[in-house]
């Protein structure tokens, strides 16, 4: 029987892309999702009965136990940007990291791959890094030979940045940039995908390792190269970190007293935190040269999804070329 393996958040913008490779490997896929029933389009990345989404919590052991039940392999890609009702940063990336690797390691299951972010740090002023950091301590410490990978921030067609900001710039003349001289090395979404797939496989050591593409960029850089690709021009507005604070904290509380009928996804003081420092591989740290990847530079994917936020969508090409035979 093909081996099989339990993805936690595989449905969310990175698990997608390891079950579509596992998938291709051969191995049945377990996609344990919150919402079963929204994840249903998973099932075409194999054949019939090969990917499927089940019910998991991660915030309980009984939940998480059954859905690993008989796997071969476990990857765990949930986490979260912001907080909202019961899903807190400490529930769900530090206690629910350290419960999959507990219940992995008495299954005695073969391998665990467990996807983290450039930035987590025990001693970070932002809740979301201290929480990533705490989760790797206690995956270590209950499954030694882990494979933890942090990417930096990560593109690809349904990504939550350029899609983001892209988006934005379709309304008003400026371009608002928090932190605009933090570097960032984006890295491609299928790049950190097939670097799970092979941690799965058993094909690399276990430890750390920090995922970054080949191109190191400003806040303020990147936001002009997808400007450019939009082809719509915009005024960069840097924004102080002290105003940025204000503006997170205005809006945290704003779902605070709404309780959660507002969901603060545009700005929160704790991402303003995270944007204070730079979220690049570290000189010392292995990385995608150690698995004999080469990432995608991000000019070879942005255009093929960021086309639709030109003025012309997808006849853009054809109105450029129409006004280069008016003008000539």
């Amino acid at each position: 029987m093909p081996k099989l393996v339990t993805i936690y958040g595989g449905s969310g913008f990175v698990g997608r892309y390891i079950a579509r490779r596992m998938a291709r490997q051969g191995w049945r896929v377990r996609v344990a999702v919150r919402h079963p029933n929204d994840a249903i389009f998973v099932r075409p990345y194999g054949v019939v009965g090969q990917v499927e989404p089940v019910f998991c919590n991660i915030r309980d052991d009984a939940s998480v136990r059954a859905v690993m039940e008989e796997a071969d392999a476990v990857v765990n890609c949930v986490g979260i940007l912001n907080e909202s009702g019961r899903n807190r940063f400490s529930s769900v990336q530090a206690e629910g990291a350290a419960r999959v690797a507990r219940i992995a390691a008495e299954l005695e299951v073969e391998q665990l791959v467990q996807i983290s972010a450039i930035g987590a740090d025990p001693d970070s002023d932002s809740r979301y890094a201290r929480t990533k950091a705490e989760g790797e301590a206690a995956v270590r410490e209950h499954f030694p030979r882990a494979v933890i990978l942090r990417p930096s921030i990560i593109f690809g067609a349904e990504d939550g940045f350029f899609n983001r900001f892209a988006g934005m710039a379709r309304f008003g003349p400026a371009l608002p940039v928090v932190g605009p001289k933090t570097r960032f090395q984006p890295v491609w979404v299928d790049d950190v995908a097939k670097a799970a797939e092979m941690a799965v496989l058993g094909r690399v050591a276990p430890g750390v390792y920090e995922l970054g593409g080949p191109e190191v960029k400003t806040f303020r850089a990147l936001m002009r190269d997808m400007l450019a690709i939009i082809r719509r021009r915009r005024l960069l507005i840097g924004v102080p970190f002290f105003l940025a604070a204000g503006i997170g904290a205005a809006l945290d509380l704003l779902q605070t007293i709404t309780l959660g009928l507002f969901a603060n996804r545009l700005l929160t003081r704790d991402q303003v935190r995270q944007l204070r420092r730079d979220n690049v591989v570290a000189d010392d740290a292995r990385g995608f040269e150690a698995l004999g990847i080469e990432p995608v530079h991000m000019s070879a994917v942005l255009p093929d999804y960021l086309w639709r936020f030109r003025p012309a969508g997808q006849y853009s090409a054809i109105h450029e070329s129409a006004q280069r035979l008016r003008g000539g």
